[in-house]
């Protein structure tokens, strides 16, 4: 009860957030790598406990309906190394997204690491460090009641520009009870000087909790994401059930932007050999953001979904068997 109550007043600290410049992922809860590095090599606890290696990859179409509305493809790789250098875990990924809103094109790649600590209680701290290269590139096909050629800042042509990108983060979890993540992304502040376009550090809070209303048959799971870039803000309060360790259903609200039904499956199964039995789980979920702010005059919403799967290796350990030659 204590954590509840400390989750809550967490949400209500963050109550006048309301926006942010990096994709938006209804579904964060599944994909936390995309805001702190240190969550590589976690992708797989809910399905096995501990370990395993992943794959996700995820479609948004934002505000559908409205002109040139943005679409975000996400494709993420997230493992667990367990003790492959040493003392305690390690952990790694790789994200890559491309995100389109209208004239604006941005893409990015990033390779993740974090060194998982594990305490007394069953509990982990983590971490983490993501570093890649961010990119975005404008048109020139705009539209404005003014003309754009008037301003100097905004390039004739077009144009693309890189530059380095970095990520820092921490993640505290005891695993398939509860998590707390603080992370920033964007650290460098790239300077894309041909565009005038300087890439905005990015602050991010993740918490969530699990209560087993009946264990093993339905459990209640919520999670908080709080963004911003200490301009705008924006929050996400989420409240999922899962039902027989299988099929989830839950409801999202995004401050002062939309309010967000989602559901989902997951499905394991095993494959064995001679040597090691291969634990496989996929997870499919869905969600809708019913628009709550102006657009919804002009937009029919936006629609998400993604998929992962997950999977362990289990090495068989072969017995020496030993044969009584008077038997044989």
């Amino acid at each position: 009860m204590k954590k509840i109550v400390i989750l809550a007043l967490g949400v209500l600290a963050l109550n006048g957030l309301k926006a942010q410049q990096d994709p938006q992922y209804t579904q964060w809860m599944y994909d936390k790598l995309s805001f702190n590095p240190a969550y590589a090599g976690f992708a797989c606890d809910e399905c096995f406990g501990a370990g395993g290696h992943a794959l996700t990859l995820l479609y948004r179409d934002q505000w559908d309906g409205l002109n040139r509305d943005p679409k975000t493809a996400l494709l993420n790789y997230n493992g667990n190394f367990g003790n492959a250098f040493g003392s305690g875990n390690l952990g790694a990924g790789v994200t890559f997204y491309s995100d389109n809103l209208g004239q604006e094109r941005n893409s990015l790649i990033r390779i993740n690491a974090a060194y998982h600590i594990p305490l007394s209680g069953g509990n982990i701290l983590s971490a983490g460090i993501g570093l890649g290269q961010f990119s975005k590139t404008l048109g020139n096909d705009w539209i404005a009641i003014d003309d754009p050629a008037n301003d100097p800042l905004i390039p004739e042509s077009g144009g693309t520009a890189s530059a380095f990108d970095a990520n820092l983060g921490v993640y505290f979890t005891r695993p398939g009870e509860y998590y707390v993540g603080l992370s920033a992304t964007h650290l460098s502040q790239a300077e894309l000087e041909n565009l005038s376009i300087t890439v905005n550090r990015h602050y991010y809070f993740m918490g969530g909790y699990n209560y087993d209303v009946t264990p093993g048959y339905l459990t209640l799971r919520g999670n908080v994401l709080a963004k911003t870039d200490l301009t705008e803000y924006i929050a996400d309060i989420n409240v999922n059930a899962l039902f027989n360790d299988m099929i989830w259903a839950g409801l999202t609200y995004r401050t002062q932007d939309a309010i967000a039904p989602m559901a989902g499956f997951k499905y394991s199964w095993d494959a064995e050999s001679e040597t090691q039995i291969t634990h496989y789980c996929f997870r499919l979920g869905y969600s809708y953001d019913a628009t709550t702010s102006a657009l919804r005059n002009y937009s029919a919403g936006s629609h998400e979904v993604f998929a992962t799967l997950c999977l362990n290796l289990e090495p068989i350990i072969l017995r020496t068997k030993f044969s009584n030659p008077r038997f044989l």
